[in-house]
This record gives structure tokens, sequence and C-alpha cells, in this order.
């Protein structure tokens, strides 16, 4: 077998066997193919795409390019991958709830690039945190506590992290086999029966538009189902930050907020993660989502899930005791003018905790975790003049008048009424 001729076959819009796929795969991880061919190929499928098949073949090669986890003795465990957004701090709220209800969940997280927040960069705003587990000692946290929240290993499907940065450096990462194939070969080398999906549409996600973002969500489904996992996906509302805060600690002090005391929490914040919670329940015991939606519920408010959050932080080495971070600038932005929140430009709303350090422009950018905004309004909400929209929390003064410009700039009001947007937009499951 020639990698020429396989990136030729592609190239002129053929489907590629598994044996190539396979030894593409194999020869890129082990250094045998060179960057140049792997690009070329790379562009090639995202000019010609792939089909169900072949983007299975190159989930599956990619995932054992390396360690796969073995979770075998624990059929009820289940792995959540969110799309990524502004605000999204679900999976530290819904993984709790759901190891408290008996779903144990090894989850391997990412990092904040661009306006997307990182689940990791969240949790290590907590003092003493590390997400860096190995393996071993992802399993053994997963057996004892119920669940982890690290970070990907060097060991675990290596293929995607070569992969990934050629992707990043030649303008081929916006394609759904290599999307699909990327999100599901970590997912199937962390070893779990079961995949909750959380795929984000609107201004502040990466798919902007519904048909986009079902598209993504029927390919995980369909991909997850070829390699032999249950699936469920949920696309869901991204149009306005999810929750009031944004930016690391901040919404660290959010998720434990509602954890504590869910009556109080942000109502589109808690009534989505009970919704991830019911379906995650559901695709992992096998129950009704009704079911589902009632433990979920019952290990929240007894606390269980609470409690579950801090088993885990402190498997980590976490310590809550010591305060959270805290911005030294706090700040309100108000109302210019009365009417209603017809919209929000939650991407710039992201790109704006960026500036304020919250978040990294590049790989290696430093993160203040202190630094965020805090919202008091959401879409489709009635405001008066003078009445405070949002808190800058900041450190450094020169960046609060720009803050608050980036903010108003981001809000949009006008007299005319206009109904709050949809939380869940569609679900999609297969069931085998």
């Amino acid at each position: 077998m020639h990698i020429p001729e396989i990136i030729a076959k592609k190239r002129d819009g053929g489907a590629l066997t598994a044996a190539e796929i396979t030894f593409f795969v194999d020869g890129y991880t082990t250094g045998a193919v060179p960057d140049y061919q792997a690009a070329a190929l790379l562009m090639a499928i995202y000019l010609q795409g792939m089909d169900g098949a072949e983007t299975a073949t190159l989930t599956a090669a990619m995932a054992g390019s390396g360690q796969q986890l073995d979770l075998s003795d624990l059929p009820h465990a289940l792995d959540k991958h969110s799309t990524g957004g502004v605000g999204d701090k679900t999976s530290l709220i819904v993984v709790p709830i759901l190891a408290a209800a008996g779903v144990p969940v090894c989850k391997m997280s990412g990092r904040g690039l661009g306006h997307t927040g990182g689940t990791l960069d969240k949790l290590e705003a907590i003092s003493g945190l590390s997400v860096a587990l190995s393996p071993e000692q992802m399993l053994a946290q997963v057996h004892s506590v119920g669940a982890c929240l690290a970070g990907q290993t060097e060991t675990l499907a290596p293929a995607d992290k070569k992969l990934y940065a050629l992707r990043d450096a030649t303008a081929t990462v916006a394609c759904l086999p290599l999307i699909v194939s990327s999100i599901l070969s970590k997912k199937l080398a962390g070893g779990a029966p079961s995949f909750l999906f959380d795929v984000k549409v609107g201004s502040g996600a990466l798919m902007k538009t519904q048909a986009d973002a079902l598209a993504l969500a029927e390919a995980l489904v369909a991909g997850s189902i070829a390699n032999g996992r249950r699936a469920t996906a949920l696309v869901t509302d991204m149009s306005q930050s999810l929750g009031r805060t944004i930016g690391n600690a901040l919404e660290v002090n959010e998720a434990l907020e509602l954890l504590e005391n869910p009556a109080s929490a942000e109502p589109r914040l808690l009534e989505l993660c009970l919704r991830l919670s019911a379906e995650g329940i559901s695709l992992a015991q096998g129950s009704s989502v009704e079911a589902g939606r009632e433990q979920a519920e019952t290990v929240l408010k007894s606390g269980a899930a609470r409690d579950k959050f801090l088993a885990i932080i402190a498997a980590q080495g976490g310590n809550l005791a010591q305060c959270l971070p805290e911005a030294p600038i706090v700040v309100p932005v108000t109302a210019p003018i009365a009417g209603t929140i017809q919209a929000m430009e939650t991407q710039a709303l992201g790109e704006l905790v960026v500036r304020l350090g919250g978040g990294r422009a590049t790989k290696e950018a430093h993160i203040d975790p202190a630094v965020g905004l805090v919202l008091q309004v959401t879409v489709g909400q009635r405001v008066e003049a003078g009445q405070v929209l949002a808190f800058v929390h900041a450190r450094a003064p020169e960046a609060v008048e720009q803050a608050i410009a980036a903010t108003l700039a981001a809000i949009l009001i006008t007299p005319a009424p206009r109904e709050a947007p949809s939380l869940i937009h569609q679900i999609v499951k297969i069931r085998v």
C-alpha cells in the first residue's frame, strides 16, 4: 500500500477501505507518514468528504492508536461531551449528578481556546486541583469515587492529537468527518459503553446554524453506534451565555451554588443540567427518561450530587476551603434605554472575557481565573433604563471601560417584545 495512491483515490472522490485508513493512521502516528502527505490527505478528505463507514473506521483507527481504558466491569458507565460554548459549566454539575445516581463517569475534558471556555481551566481555578491523571489514576478514581474530570493523556488516542495539530495548521478543522472522528476517538479510548453529547448551536457556539448542529449530532450518534456504543445527542441553545457567569472561578462558584441550592440557580442552566442528566441516566441504565429525571432531581435536592462533586474535587487534590480567586475590580454595566433584550452576541461576550485575561487566544497564554462577566439578564427579559445588565470582574483598571463598551455592544435592547429562545432544539437517539 502506498500513501500517494491513497491520497489520489480520495482526491478523486473514492471511498477508502478500512485497510487504507488504518495504514494511514498507523503510519502517521509512528512517523512513517510525513506531515506533507498527511496534510494532502486531510485536504482531500475536507474537499471530498467521507461516508459513514469511512468515518467509523477512521474513528476506530485513531482510538486504537494508543492505550484504551477498560471499563467493562462498569456496564453503566457513561462519557459526556459538549461541543463548547460561552458559560458552559454543565460538566461540573452533570458529572456529579450522574455519579450520585449510580452512573460512573470517566470524563476527559479539554481546555478553552478562543471564545469558548474549557472545563480543565475552570477546574484549575480550585486551589491544588490536578487534572493531570494517568489512565490508571482515572480508572482507580472512577471505581472509588464514581467519577473523574481529567485531561487527555499522551497515551490515549495519540493519532488525534497529531492530526488535530495538523488540521489546525492546514485549515481543515471545519470538516464533519474529521470533527466526528476527533471527538469519538477520544471517547472510544475512554472505554465507556455509552456516550452523551451536548451539541451547541447559536451565536456562542462553534455550530452557528441548526442544520450544521443537527448534522453533527446525527453523525456523532451514528459513529458511536457503528463502533458498538450507545449514544444520545441533544442540540441545545447557545444564543446566549449558559447560566449567569462567564469566567473560570466565577463558573465554578455558580456550579457549586447550583449543587448546594438548586432553587436559586439560573433556570436555563438548571433545566439543561437536569435534561442532560435525565438522558444520561436513561441511556446508561436502560430506564425511561422520566425515571432518569426523577433520579437526577432526587440526588440534586438531597445534596448527594453536591457531596459527589466535593469528593471528586478532594480526590484530585482540590481544596475548596481556600476561597476561589476574586477579581479586585467589579463594576456594573447598566442599560442605556428601557426595552426588551432581543439578542446577545454571545461569541463577543466570550471574546471579551478572553481580553480580560480569562481565556487564551493562543495555546501558551496564561489564564487569570478570577476575571469574567456576571450577567443579570436573559434574552426576552424586559429591562428599565439604568438597570444592571452585568457586572464586569477585572484586574486592570484600564480594561474596565473597554469591557463596559463591549458588553453594551453585545446586548441588543429594543422596544419590541421577544419570546425567550427554546433551550432544547432537538434530541437524536438511535437504539441497538
